[in-house]
């Protein structure tokens, strides 16, 4: 059972230093496609606006209000979004999903940084706020598709 030490260790400098630089942080003015994703547990939200060209993120820009964990999830993903297909954002969420709940390795480059979160793995009701981003811009991209 984790004890109120190990929540004080969750929240390491490094997740705090993600969570306070968020890349992309707003909305597009013409999105191709809008996601909005709500934890019941914490009632954090994520909205993500994208365009896609060639089958690959274009424009992002996401509105993470959220804690921060949530954050600094949104951040990794935030570097790294512009320039990613859907099965490569897909592919880290269930690489991210499978660390947290299976204590699988971290995603590969270039959301490696995600490692930091490897200490959330005991707190389970922490688990959907840092799949959110990932979540909504995965729906995101299936929206695009369609309207593509």
């Amino acid at each position: 059972m984790a004890t109120e030490t190990d929540l004080v260790k969750l929240y390491s400098g490094r997740i705090l230093a993600l969570a306070a630089d968020i890349p992309h942080v707003g909305r597009l003015e013409c999105p191709m496609a809008t996601a909005r994703r709500r934890s019941p547990q914490c009632g954090s939200t994520v909205t993500v606006d994208l365009t896609v060209q060639d089958g690959r993120i274009a424009g992002f820009a996401q509105d993470v209000r959220a804690c921060a964990l949530g954050q600094a999830s949104a951040s990794v993903l935030g570097r790294h979004a512009v320039g990613c297909t859907r099965a490569e954002i897909e592919a880290a969420r269930d690489a991210l999903t499978a660390m947290l709940k299976d204590g699988a390795p971290h995603p590969d480059a270039p959301f490696e940084a995600l490692e930091a979160l490897v200490a959330a793995r005991d707190f389970a009701n922490r688990h959907p706020s840092i799949l959110l981003a990932w979540d909504a811009t995965c729906e995101a991209l299936a929206e695009a598709e369609k309207a593509a």
